[in-house]
This record gives structure tokens, C-alpha cells and sequence, in this order.
């Protein structure tokens, strides 16, 4: 597998599946439109890192897709994604205090041909959509396919002198909301609504029922 990311975390989730990958840095502002949901949101980004780092690798394979991920927060109607300074993280942090807010991961996997079901299985409608080549640097006969996943965390109420020792770890930073759930600021959740795995960054059922869908899985575990 490509992916299009350079977040340990995801990193992480596929090493501990025994997925054979190769990270590749994409080239991709994210740019949030206002009018845009957070699904939305996800979906874009996931998309647009995707097909930025296309023209730079050998084409994919259904044996060997890419993928492309991106996370945001939202809390009291407010999309939170990567804090710039230590200050927008304590504000991130404030405002998931004593509350309910939910992650939404979006995903989007990459590959050539028409795959899809398993060995063994009847051939059923093609999986994905066709990619514009225009979106992936002039290549044809790619597919394309984008989905998201929410889950819910309640924060306890975290006092100041909390919210100050977290934020000198230093490790809110390049963590979409200013948390790392997987780190210290496990110590923060009171309850989980949905999947862990997408509040890390990466919605693992949800990948692993599409590289079933692909008909690569549970080959992928081979390398």
C-alpha cells in the first residue's frame, strides 16, 4: 500500500495490522471552505492528499492501493483541526473540556481497473468511481473511492493546571482537536462513542472492509 500521509499515528495503526506500505509526504494545502460539513471536510482533504502524491509514485495496483486519510474535531460547532500555537491548543482544549464532541476521519483509496469482491465470488458492480484524469496528474483507468467515519468523546472537565501540563508535553502538536487520545490525553476521556481507532486517525473498520470490498484483503497481510 501508498499512503499519503505523514502522521505517526497512521502509521502506527497499519504497522500493528502487518500492512506492508510505503509513506509518501503529499504535496496538498488544506483549504476549508466554510459551507463545507465536516464529512465534507474529511472526504476533500482525504481525496486531495491522494491524488497529490500520484504523479510521484509508479501507478497502483489493486494489490497494492493508495491511501490518503484526514481527521478534524468539532466541538460547540466549531471545526478544530491542527492547532498552530500553544495558545489555540489551550482554546482547543477549554472548549472539549467537561463535553461531548465527535471526530470525523475521511479516507479515500486509489487503484487501476474495475477490482473488487473476493476470489471464489461472483463479479459484482465495480467498486469506486472512475478518477478524472485531469485529478490524477493525467493518468487514466484509475478508480477512486471516499468515505468517513464519526465517533463521539466525552472529555472530564479538565482544570487549568491540566490543560497547562498537557500543553507543555508538547504533544497537541500536529494532532487535529490538540489531543493525542492514544498518548496522555487518554487520561482526559470519560467515554468513547464509535470506533478508537478513528479518533487515532485512521478509521480501521472502515479501511479494512474496503480493501474487502477491493478483494485484497486478507492478502495485504502478506506484504
Amino acid at each position: 500500500m501508498y499512503l499519503a500521509s505523514k502522521s505517526p499515528q497512521r502509521k502506527a495503526l497499519l504497522t500493528a495490522l502487518g500492512i506492508d506500505f510505503e509513506v509518501l509526504s503529499p504535496d496538498y494545502r488544506e483549504d476549508d471552505p466554510p459551507a463545507l460539513t465536516p464529512v465534507e471536510l474529511v472526504e476533500r482533504h482525504s481525496r486531495g492528499k491522494a491524488c497529490s502524491v500520484l504523479p510521484r509514485v509508479a501507478p497502483p495496483s489493486p494489490a497494492r492501493p493508495l491511501l490518503g486519510a484526514d481527521t478534524v474535531v468539532v466541538a460547540g460547532g466549531r471545526v478544530l483541526g491542527k492547532p498552530a500555537t500553544a495558545g489555540e491548543a489551550r482554546q482547543y482544549l477549554q472548549l472539549l473540556s467537561g463535553g461531548m464532541h465527535q471526530v470525523f476521519s475521511g479516507i479515500t483509496l486509489v487503484w487501476p481497473g474495475e477490482a473488487g469482491g473476493t476470489a471464489g465470488e461472483e463479479a459484482g458492480p465495480p467498486f469506486g468511481e472512475q478518477l478524472d484524469p485531469g485529478q490524477a496528474g493525467g493518468r487514466e483507468g484509475l478508480r477512486i473511492w471516499t468515505a468517513s467515519a464519526a465517533t463521539g468523546v466525552r472529555f472530564s472537565q479538565l482544570a487549568v493546571p491540566e490543560i497547562e501540563a498537557y500543553l507543555a508535553t508538547e504533544e497537541w502538536r500536529g494532532r487535529a482537536g490538540g489531543y493525542a487520545i492514544q498518548g496522555r490525553a487518554s487520561a482526559f476521556v470519560e467515554e468513547i462513542q464509535g470506533d478508537y481507532t478513528n479518533v487515532v486517525g485512521l478509521p480501521v473498520p472502515l479501511l479494512v472492509s474496503a480493501l474487502r470490498r477491493l478483494g485484497v484483503w486478507p492478502r495485504c497481510l502478506l506484504g
